[in-house]
């Protein structure tokens, strides 16, 4: 959510900055939105890189179940 915050502040800038023609606020208003996208970005990434673990996590529990079981019926 942060990321997106910082987005529309960035933005918001980026749109005084062009209006009132400041190429430093301009400038420091795509700083923040590009900061932000970023964020989301890493935010996604890092999502992801849960869900695989979670899901490879599960897929190895259900090997060591299988093995046990098998070590069992002899």
């Amino acid at each position: 959510m942060a990321g997106k915050v910082e987005q529309a502040k960035g933005q918001a800038k980026q749109a005084v900055g062009s209006l009132t023609g400041n190429k430093d606020l301009e400038s420091e208003g795509k700083a923040d939105r590009r900061a932000g996208e970023t964020k989301e970005k890493v935010r996604h990434v890092k999502d992801e890189a849960e869900g695989l673990l979670e899901k490879v996590e599960h897929q190895a529990g259900e090997v060591i179940d299988k093995a046990k079981d098998s070590s069992y019926r002899k």
